[in-house]
């Protein structure tokens, strides 16, 4: 089994519910780290879901701040997916590190 760490990016995320990454087949993911960063002048509030369970739901983040989602690690399975929404427009950068193996 290959294990490769990869970084995936989502920019400009909005208020659409944006598929930031998803696991590609035959393959398992550990999620190693998830950073949201606040593009607007204004305070946002950012959602992130992950295989379909909640991981932050409506979170401020300040004006031209970031936050570090992850607090530990999350297995992730073929299919599942970390979906981000923001309740701004275009307001959200998301950086997702993962450790692949296939």
């Amino acid at each position: 089994m290959a294990n490769t760490f990869k970084n995936y990016t989502s920019l400009a995320v909005g208020t659409g519910a944006t598929t930031a990454y998803t696991v590609p087949a035959s393959t398992t993911a550990v999620m190693i780290g998830m950073t949201v960063a606040n593009l607007a002048a204004t305070q946002i509030a950012v959602t992130v879901s992950c295989a379909g369970a909640t991981l932050i739901k409506t979170v401020p983040i300040p004006a031209n701040s970031s936050l570090s989602v992850l607090d530990g690690k999350i297995i992730l399975e073929t299919g599942d997916t970390v979906v981000v929404t923001s309740d701004t427009a275009a307001s959200v950068d998301a950086l997702i590190s993962v450790l692949e193996q296939s």
